[in-house]
């Protein structure tokens, strides 16, 4: 039985898959009006909406504690940071400093701004000033050449951590790629420890920037094992939304893997901390495994399990075009 979000009925299918494929005026009416109000905010005098308790009896508590933790990147960057536009003809020259690692780019403003930056011979004190990759850029006296892009595509197995590094020692996934290359890679979004699959690095700035901006919207999909069969109805909650303590999260499809109802192919878009685990946990479901098969459509086809590759031209051109 097939059915998508806020449908009773649907024709007959598959079973054991439902997909969202649109989410309806109706739906998209409702989130609108409730969007504008505040939680614990009162009515207007005279009308008959109720409040955000009223609306949500069963909604937890927020700490700040969770929202520290769980916060999306779409609220980090809603008043307007901008998709990133790959450009190979030129490059502002404080980035151009910062790519080649002499400097954070703010510190490469005032080494622009004191005279100490040099193209092709020239002093350039401008701010915004662009430079092409076959320009001679000094700073002082010595030669600055841009780091090569780089793009790795790691499988990664359990324990170990997706962080640059860890004050308690833990394994991080930056040991599994330290023989990657010459440049510094930099890990592109988290996983939990105990996850394995798909988990990529560059030290492409703007390529980072667009994988995780809430915009793009790169696309994961997991295979995740539960401790009891799921069944349908808890299919189309998921993907109807959820509430978790970081608000409504929705899924954009559910299906068994090979008529299994323990095993889950979960799609997603949300750049939320581990919230496949933390849906399913809501609904009852103990996780036994998690397992990221594709990643802003790359695969882990003929990838063994904590190796890494380097991507395709092709796929570099995709990542920046899609």
């Amino acid at each position: 039985m097939n059915k998508g979000r806020g449908g009773n009925s649907g024709k007959p299918g598959s079973a054991g898959k439902i997909t969202r494929t649109s989410r309806g005026t109706s739906n998209a009416t409702t989130r609108t009006a409730s969007a504008g109000s505040k939680p614990g905010s009162k009515p207007k005098s005279g009308g008959s909406k109720p409040t955000s308790k009223n609306e949500h009896p069963n909604k937890k508590n927020v700490t700040d504690r969770d929202k520290r933790k769980y916060i999306d990147y779409k609220q980090k960057v809603k008043k307007g940071d901008p998709m990133p536009k790959f450009s190979d003809d030129s490059i502002r020259l404080n980035k151009y400093l910062s790519n080649a690692g002499v400097c954070s780019r703010r510190e490469a403003d005032v080494f622009i701004a004191n005279g100490i930056v040099s193209v092709n011979g020239e002093i350039v004190t401008e701010m915004g000033y662009r430079v092409k990759l076959t320009d001679i850029v000094k700073y002082g006296d010595e030669s600055v050449s841009p780091a090569t892009k780089r793009y790795v595509l790691l499988n990664k197995p359990k324990g170990f951590i997706t962080a640059f590094d860890d004050a308690l020692g833990r394994k991080t996934v930056m040991s599994l790629v330290k023989k990657a290359c010459k440049e510094q890679l930099y890990p592109v979004g988290r996983m939990e420890k105990e996850a394995t699959g798909l988990f990529f690095f560059t030290n492409d700035g703007d390529m980072m920037k667009k994988l995780i901006h809430p915009q793009y919207k790169a696309k994961k999909m997991y295979h995740i094992e539960i401790d009891k069969p799921m069944s349908k109805e808890d299919i189309e909650k998921m993907i109807s939304g959820i509430d978790l303590e970081d608000g409504r999260t929705f899924f954009d499809k559910i299906e068994y893997v090979k008529g299994n109802a323990r095993e889950l192919g979960i799609e997603l878009t949300s750049g939320k901390n581990s919230v496949a685990r933390r849906a399913l946990e809501s609904l009852g479901y103990k996780v036994h495994r998690v397992d990221r098969v594709q990643y802003a459509g790359l695969s882990k086809k003929d990838l063994p399990r904590g190796n890494f590759r380097h991507l395709s031209e092709s796929e570099i051109n995709f990542l920046k075009m899609s």
